[in-house]
């Protein structure tokens, strides 16, 4: 026997042994066609036939894995699985479940992995390419996720967890309809998936089906009683259709099943007035003294405990709550003002040029759906404002539309859109096209609709620009007050980064007085300013002015505002369901010592 001959033999034994018994199968099979009576390649040959057969990891042996898997011993697990897979590697099933204890130990790259060889050996293997879509989201990746919970789906229609997931990233990435008929087919395929009933239910509140939303959610807590986050979320839609009562009903509920469940205890605590042996006040006590509480929950729960100390007139442990929670939610979201600088800059430098924008556009008709832009600094009463307006017969609150942040961003961020001059015709009249369809895609049947996003007033000149005959009502409101209830306030979005400390937020509020200014002079009498002040001294007067502004008619309606049911998503839901009264703009009054430094620099 020559030299290459044996070397192949030795590479083909070391082969099998490890498994690789294809590679193995190939060299002995060419040592034959060489040496037809090779006796070493011909017992070696066999050996491979016959373990082909039978190489396949036996039932007790998987039994073994998945016994460690689901009594929590995962490290011990892992290492029985990875065993097995060396001895057989071309077996998709293992590599599944390797991929599954993976997994349960959040090794995620690794699990993907173990997945990926799965559904390379096995193509059609739709729980190899779910669980791999799930690693991948557990890794951010969701572009990837979205194809396998697709992939999975193609080879498998009825798979209700993989709807699900999708449903889920689609929910994430806004794709509303989209997300709702993935979580339809999942209740379809699976009726008592309670979570896939809850995420339907989320999907639908988004779409503005409350009714709808709620049955959802309601299912899920009808399949599962001690579904603690469907309670939350019933708690929330109730808020929203200004059922006080069922929603406290659910938010208590929620905390019964989990008490540490810090957002609702945030959420339970903006309709309640507390008083001093309130057994919630020692729940959350107990919980920011437990060092295992994380930074996010700490969050919720110091503004939750601060309004409670507000209500009982705890005032040390009111202003110690509102510096932790207002350090931790900076934090989380890692705002500088420099940003809100240099935005402000940019947009004065835009409508600062020789030719006046409001000129440009020659068309001032808005088409079917005509606009009213609501706007403010937060906390100035602009959601009061929508609501008296929303009250008319004419009039649909649509609430706090992204469309026009989002397009003047686009814009922003093309260098195209603008030159020496400002914007571009082109630019002005793509925004107000895009806009006005955003309101046509409401499918309402009112002309006229309200869009109270506040921080739109950064965007005045876009507007005006680009819709002339756009009402404007700028909400003005006695700035202390105004601060003072941003800097107790935890924003349920991320845009609102100056409201965590006292200095971002005067500088903030200074730069919202220059940017004002600024747009009062540049388009003289298009902005209607509109006092929360005035408005509690005499309601009747200052709302017919309001209407008249808005080219309406008189709707008795509007002075009965509270009584009017519409859905309110914003943090005002609950007040805008009470009636007028004088005062609550110096709630900061009992406040104003620890305040001077937050004061001191902003006009009164």
């Amino acid at each position: 026997m020559d030299i290459k001959t044996q070397k192949n033999l030795n590479r083909a034994s070391k082969l099998a042994k490890k498994g690789e018994l294809k590679e193995a199968e190939k060299i002995f099979k060419q040592i034959l066609l060489d040496s037809p009576n090779n006796q070493e390649a011909k017992k070696g040959l066999a050996i491979i036939n016959q373990n082909s057969e039978s190489a396949r990891p036996t039932q007790d042996q998987i039994d073994f894995v998945m016994n460690l898997y689901s009594t929590g011993k995962i490290i011990e697990a892992i290492k029985s699985i990875d065993e097995l897979v060396q001895q057989f590697p071309q077996e998709p099933l293992l590599l599944n479940i390797s991929g599954a204890c993976y997994l349960a130990a959040e090794m995620y790259e690794d699990a993907v992995m173990s997945f990926k060889k799965a559904v390379e050996l096995k193509q059609d293997y739709a729980a190899a390419q779910y669980n791999l879509g799930v690693a991948y989201r557990s890794l951010g990746q969701n572009d990837s996720a979205m194809n396998c919970f697709k992939k999975a789906i193609n080879i498998n229609p009825a798979y209700p967890d993989a709807h699900n997931n999708l449903g889920l990233i689609l929910l994430q990435d806004q794709q509303i309809i989209d997300a709702v008929e993935h979580f339809e087919w999942a209740v379809a395929y699976k009726p008592e998936f309670a979570a896939a009933h809850n995420n339907l239910g989320a999907a639908l509140q988004e779409l503005r089906k409350y009714d709808e939303s709620i049955n959802s959610y309601k299912k899920a807590v009808e399949i599962n009683p001690a579904y603690a986050q469907a309670h939350n979320n019933l708690g929330i839609s109730y808020q929203i259709i200004g059922d006080k009562n069922k929603s406290i009903e659910h938010y208590e509920k929620a905390l019964s099943i989990k008490s540490n469940y810090a957002q609702v205890h945030q959420d339970l605590s903006a309709l309640k007035i507390y008083e001093s042996n309130d057994p919630q006040i020692k729940t959350i006590e107990k919980l920011l003294s437990d060092e295992k509480t994380t930074e996010s929950d700490r969050v919720f729960l110091c503004f939750a405990l601060a309004k409670a100390y507000d209500d009982i007139g705890n005032s040390k442990g009111l202003y110690e709550c509102l510096d932790e929670g207002n350090q931790l939610r900076k934090k989380q979201l890692n705002y500088s003002i420099d940003n809100s600088v240099r935005l402000h800059s940019v947009i004065k430098k835009l409508f600062s040029s020789p030719k006046p924008l409001s000129k440009k556009i020659v068309s001032k008709n808005l088409g079917s759906k005509r606009p009213i832009f609501i706007l403010g600094m937060p906390r100035s009463g602009t959601t009061l404002v929508e609501q008296i307006i929303a009250s008319h017969e004419k009039v649909y609150g649509a609430e706090e539309i992204s469309t026009l942040t989002n397009l003047v961003a686009k814009i922003l961020n093309d260098p195209t859109s603008y030159n020496t001059e400002g914007l571009q015709e082109e630019t002005l009249v793509s925004l107000r096209n895009d806009y006005l369809n955003g309101l046509d895609n409401l499918n309402v049947n009112e002309n006229v609709i309200t869009d109270k996003l506040p921080l739109n007033f950064q965007y005045i000149g876009f507007i005006l620009s680009s819709m002339p005959d756009a009402k404007i009502i700028h909400v003005t409101r006695d700035p202390r007050a105004i601060c003072w209830s941003n800097f107790k306030h935890n924003f349920s979005s991320n845009g609102n980064g100056w409201a965590y400390n006292m200095q971002d937020l005067t500088d903030f509020y200074g730069l919202y007085e220059e940017l004002m200014n600024f747009w009062h002079e540049s388009f003289p009498n298009k902005i209607y300013d509109f006092s929360y002040e005035n408005l509690t001294k005499n309601q009747e007067e200052e709302t017919k002015k309001l209407l008249e502004y808005c080219e309406l008619e008189w709707d008795k309606n509007c002075l009965s505002f509270y009584n009017t049911k519409r859905a309110v998503k914003t943090a005002s839901s609950a007040q805008v369901r009470r009636k007028i009264y004088q005062g609550s703009s110096d709630a900061w009054k009992n406040h104003e010592k620890y305040l001077k430094p937050m004061f001191s620099s902003i006009t009164k």
